[in-house]
């Protein structure tokens, strides 16, 4: 037993260094592991069930609850395990709105919203993208259109599957804005719509960036899911939640699941020991960082593109298996992708850079391999290859 501890001990403590993941300082929490701590139900009605978290549940609800501009009356949410899970949960609200609707999501999208619709057994239309991976409103619309007698339900994306640096971006939500006039679009006065908020990994983030324009409660959404590996949540507004709760008279309370009850006092530990400026200069820190990594790609030859207000850059896939594997990078076809997180630093930024040139400069040495071209995945702009440098 002490030799597999040792032996994944080790193998965790590699892989860490190289993703340079932060842990969050939790070790003032670590007396809290002696207990079996489980959330059950509802997290805004207590059960008979003692040994919970509810509290610190509520409150990094409320947290998110005063970023998403929604009273505390007013909506629903708890702590999920994963943004999956929020996310099926959004839809699945969705589809409780509207049991006729239609599922309407970006091709970009992460394939569990196609997985969803095939377990809930939604019909489900994929909407065409740009380069940028933005949304095209154009081909949004004319879907809309034809299929205007069904209801809509709609997932937003924040950030879309590989290809990322937001899909949302601000003027998506700018031509969502236009075409959900209610006051004065006929289309979408007639039509009846579910907007689903995709927050992933940059529904944290939004808030904190000046430029970036709001998800809030305040314009016609349904529900948010706050969905990386850190702040997992799920929250719509409150009177749609009574269509998916069911009474459990055994426990005295709505039947939600058992949650883990760690997991929220873990995140209003973080919350409050950072605070909102706390965020926000790592969200900023981030973005640098991002802008940073994108020009020593560029300087190297190498395509990477780089989203506005976005913290993930794209680039060309390492054609060396082992390297992938070595630095965790997540490829599709020709091209992969870095997410720089608050504890990426320049340093570890640089290494990483450094080692890819070494390594491009024996994969390409001899000239008759070359670079693929990215254009069709990253736009002829951010291409480095022999016909678009």
């Amino acid at each position: 037993m002490f030799a597999v501890r040792a032996s994944f001990g080790g193998l965790f403590q590699e892989n860490r260094r190289l993703l340079s993941e932060d842990v969050k300082n939790l070790w003032a929490l670590a007396q809290l592991q002696h207990f079996l701590i489980s959330n059950l139900g509802d997290p805004f009605i207590e059960s008979n069930y003692g040994v919970h978290s509810r509290q610190f549940e509520v409150g990094v609800l409320d947290w998110f609850a005063c970023l998403w501009e929604v009273e505390k009356s007013d909506y629903w949410g708890y702590i999920t395990n994963c943004g999956t899970e929020g996310n099926l949960h959004g839809i699945v609200v969705g589809r409780e709105v509207f049991p006729d609707g239609i599922l309407y999501a970006s091709r970009e999208s992460h394939y569990y919203v196609f997985k969803a619709a095939r377990m809930y057994r939604m019909e489900c239309v994929k909407v065409a993208t740009l380069v940028s991976r933005e949304i095209d409103s154009a081909d949004f619309k004319d879907k809309l259109l034809a299929k205007k007698d069904k209801p809509a339900i709609i997932n937003s994306d924040f950030m879309p599957k590989i290809r990322l640096a937001i899909a949302w971006k601000n003027r998506q939500y700018e031509r969502f804005a236009i075409l959900f006039k209610i006051d004065q679009s006929d289309l979408m006065c007639k039509m009846r719509f579910y907007i689903h908020c995709d927050g992933a990994l940059f529904g944290l983030m939004m808030p904190f960036v000046k430029r970036a324009l709001k998800v809030s409660f305040k314009k016609p959404i349904g529900s948010v899911s706050q969905g990386d590996l850190s702040f997992p949540n799920q929250m719509c507004r409150e009177h749609h939640s009574f269509l998916i709760l069911s009474t459990s008279n055994y426990l005295s309370l709505y039947d939600h699941g058992s949650r883990n009850g760690h997991a929220p006092i873990f995140l209003w530990y973080t919350h409050n020991r950072k605070g909102y400026k706390g965020f926000q200069k790592e969200v900023q820190k981030c973005l640098r960082n991002a802008h940073y990594l994108k020009g020593r790609l560029r300087e190297a030859g190498i395509s990477a593109m780089l989203n506005e207000l976005s913290s993930t850059v794209v680039f060309e896939r390492p054609s060396e298996e082992e390297f992938v594997r070595r630095w965790q990078l997540a490829c599709e076809g020709n091209i992969a992708h870095v997410v720089v997180m608050p504890s990426v630093s320049i340093e570890k930024l640089d290494g990483f850079v450094n080692e890819l040139i070494e390594k491009r400069s024996t994969w390409y040495r001899d000239g008759t391999v070359q670079p693929p071209c990215l254009a069709v995945d990253i736009g002829a702009e951010n291409c480095c290859c022999a016909l678009h440098k």
